[in-house]
């Protein structure tokens, strides 16, 4: 998803240390969001009603790399380069798996309530031209409660609501976000299939974190710019992934962002209505547990 009101250029100390740190984090934070190849299949056991034969832990490695857009508007991408370890953690409460870190509140057949955490990279403002001179938007992580249903015929709806928090900028509070999404996933011939569509809605101190300029930073074609609260983006998203043999996995995705419709699109920093972010990677297992996870 997944990196004030008005920004300001607060600078940690040890600035390089802490954004390692801080993009390391996020990266632990995404591994079911980015590796859908190490993502728990458990949701499609339940669905048949057969308990999962999944390890109740895994820790393993994994390399992505792609590019992703800036930020929703931006005509600039990115380039994303990871090789991180992993793990994924299937307890009845504790649940480290399929994008989020956190405990699990509440389940049954058809729905699920969670508290936890997932994570999304920034980008630095000298990488686009729009945001030159500006705040960085940093390495985001997003925290709260999320709804998860399921709706038969390999589709599930989720409700997440959840605080934003900037990594890179000592846990800054960038706002709230509400991000409904309907996803749907199938098997064909050895391959995961999924895809999902989903809205960004923010309120206004997460949509000055990427929209609103200041009068401090207006320039030339620049003008000031006060941010509403309302829907940031509307995500369209592809990924697909296959297991090699018993510890390895194959993945990518592809998503495309679009503003259309957006409350500040006609921000400045909008420089295009949609755009896209796609990246390839593999993942390996090194170790896993003896027990199973249960339902």
């Amino acid at each position: 998803m997944h990196t004030s009101h008005p920004l300001t250029l607060r600078r940690p100390p040890w600035p390089r240390v802490l954004n390692a740190l801080a993009t390391l984090a996020a990266a632990l934070l995404c591994t079911g969001a980015l590796a859908q190849g190490a993502a728990d299949e458990s949701d499609e056991a339940d669905e048949r009603g057969t308990a999962p034969a999944l390890p109740l832990w895994e820790v393993g490695g994994f390399a992505i790399g792609g590019q992703q857009l800036a930020y929703p508007g931006s005509r600039q991408r990115v380039g994303v380069g990871l090789v991180l370890p992993y793990a994924i953690y299937r307890g009845r409460v504790l649940r480290a798996d399929q994008g989020t870190v956190g405990l699990r509140a509440f389940k049954t057949a058809r729905s699920e309530v969670d508290i936890g955490f997932a994570g999304a990279f920034g980008s630095s403002a000298g990488e686009t031209s729009a945001r030159r001179g500006m705040p960085d938007i940093g390495t985001l992580v997003e925290f709260g409660p999320r709804l998860k249903l399921r709706l038969g015929a390999g589709f599930r709806a989720a409700l997440p609501l959840r605080g934003v928090f900037d990594l890179s900028d000592g846990f800054n509070h960038r706002g709230m976000a509400f991000e409904p999404e309907i996803s749907w996933s199938t098997r064909a011939a050895g391959w995961r299939l999924g895809s999902s569509l989903s809205w960004v809605v923010g309120d206004e101190r997460l949509a000055r974190s990427f929209y609103g300029v200041a009068p401090e930073f207006v320039i030339p074609g620049r003008p000031s710019y006060e941010a509403r609260a309302g829907l940031i983006s509307t995500r369209l998203s592809f990924n697909a992934s296959r297991r090699l043999g018993q510890d390895w996995r194959v993945f990518g995705f592809a998503r495309m962002d679009s503003v259309a419709g957006a409350a500040n699109r006609s921000s400045p920093l909008v420089e295009s209505r949609s755009g896209t972010s796609f990246g390839l990677g593999v993942a390996w297992t090194w170790l896993r547990s003896d027990t199973l996870a249960t339902r």
